[in-house]
């Protein structure tokens, strides 16, 4: 039998790279994109490569570059589908940021060197995430000590009343002055674990948050902009503050178990090998990059377009960008960059940023066969979703086929006639088709089974189709 993951332990790191080939890569996304096998190869064979890379010796390695990759295409296509779901077949750390909320160094705004401090983040996240759950185990051992101290000792301090000793335990004078609390102590474990204590308060003192917001004394610039950890450097300063909480014991065991789980992880090899993770397999997908093209401003400064573009060629083609994780280098991080390219085209993109994406995908426009599909074959299905929704209403909705096939002739023929805005005009059908069941279920409607029909579907949709200053405002 084929193994279905693989994984590579890279030589001097503990990070595991899980590899699916191209072949599976594309079956995963047919579960949830119709149609555009073009766009999907060209992820597949980048995300693979990842791998691949990494198997190669490490004096070539270096020289190894991603090609990074732009999809064309019109909205509602699959664009930014594909996006979500290569972020969870990847494995890896995976940054989304729209083009358009970038501005040009020296501006008020967002700098594009912010998208990698950004995906060092996630990295760092997704790292602890992993080591603290392997010590998950541990955590909770340490955090139920925690609480039986706070139950059995003599200075415990409670908002009910104190827990009764077993009084066959308290009532042995001949046992040594200890083996009562060692007693009473096993006694509270075994109703701990069980669950019997979960609804009792306790009252303990723990370490006050000082993560909240950060006063802006750098002008518009935050710290994470600067590529400091602030808060960690007051933190070092200001004395630590304690504050007393007031839980369930149920709440308390999930509360101490991330204290101790963060006391039992080291920091430094999280950071180090989420930077590792960054470095080698990170993946940032740039979304409307064709809202930073087009032709320059002839009023004021462009900030906002062939500015961002000028920033975004060293990011892309590869430099060292200060976080406060400390240094990343951005050479081998994979870029994957979308645009409608309604207004502009990719040729007015400059140059430089051009030869940056040397791998350029087009999306088609959907069919009224690929809306047939989108509406029925993947995992996500609206019809599926919809059927879902009322079934928890305890109504089951059928769809005959020749409704499907309507309700897929309609959104095509509003695509061509209105604005085509791709297989999200789905929604907005669906919405006008079964608008007056979604109101009426349960108080109005009573039939637990409604099936819809094509004439359902004409009689409820033809009007609004056939009406073209309607259909821009309804559809």
């Amino acid at each position: 039998m084929k193994e279905k993951k693989r994984q590579n332990k890279n030589h001097n790191n503990n990070y595991e790279i899980k590899s699916l080939t191209p072949t599976e890569i594309v079956n995963e996304l047919n579960k949830y994109i119709v149609g555009q096998d073009a766009a999907k190869k060209a992820v597949a064979i980048a995300l693979r490569n990842r791998w691949r890379r990494q198997q190669v010796k490490e004096n070539l390695r270096e020289e190894i570059l991603p090609n990074n990759i732009i999809l064309i295409g019109p909205t509602g296509v699959g664009k930014t589908e594909i996006a979500r779901r290569l972020a969870k077949l990847a494995n890896a750390p995976f940054l989304k940021v729209e083009a358009s909320k970038y501005t040009e160094v020296g501006y008020v705004g967002r700098d594009v060197e912010s998208m990698i401090r950004e995906i060092t983040d996630i990295a760092v996240n997704m790292v602890k995430s992993e080591k603290m759950e392997e010590v998950r185990e541990k955590a909770q051992q340490l955090a139920d000590e925690k609480i039986l101290d706070i139950l059995v000792e003599p200075i415990r301090r409670q908002v009910r009343e104190p827990f009764p000793v077993p009084s066959e335990q308290t009532l042995q004078p001949e046992k040594s002055e200890d083996q009562p609390k060692k007693s009473a102590r096993d006694f509270y474990r075994e109703k701990l674990i069980k669950g019997e204590l979960d609804d009792t308060i306790i009252e303990f003192e723990s370490q006050a948050d000082t993560s909240g917001p950060v006063m802006q004394i750098l002008g518009p610039f935050g710290p994470d902009d600067l590529g400091v950890n602030l808060q960690e450097m007051l933190g070092n300063i200001l004395p630590k503050k304690t504050k007393k909480r007031k839980m369930t014991i149920k709440e308390a065991r999930a509360y101490f178990r991330e204290e101790e789980a963060k006391k039992l992880i080291d920091m430094d090899a999280i950071i180090k090998e989420a930077i590792f993770r960054v470095e080698n397999t990170g993946i940032i997908f740039i979304d409307e990059i064709d809202k930073i093209a087009g032709p320059p401003s002839k009023v004021g400064p462009d900030v906002s377009r062939e500015g961002v573009q000028r920033d975004l060629l060293p990011i892309v083609e590869g430099s060292t960008v200060n976080t406060k994780y400390g240094p990343v280098k951005s050479d081998h991080i994979l870029f994957i960059a979308s645009g409608a390219f309604h207004v502009s085209k990719p040729s007015d993109l400059i140059p430089e940023l051009q030869g940056r994406f040397p791998i350029r995908v087009e999306l088609h426009s959907l069919t009224e066969q690929d809306f047939v599909k989108i509406l029925t074959l993947p995992e996500n299905a609206l019809i599926k979703q919809y059927s879902a929704l009322l079934r928890s209403e305890g109504v089951e909705i059928e769809f005959d086929d020749d409704a499907i096939i309507e309700i897929a002739k309609t959104a095509a023929e509003v695509n061509e006639q209105v604005e085509n805005i791709g297989a999200r005009r789905l929604h907005t059908i669906l919405t006008t088709l079964l608008e007056d069941i979604l109101y009426g279920v349960p108080d109005q409607i009573k039939e637990k089974k409604i099936r819809i029909t094509k004439e359902m579907v004409n009689d409820k949709l033809s009007s609004i189709v056939k009406n073209r200053d309607l259909s821009k405002y309804i559809l």
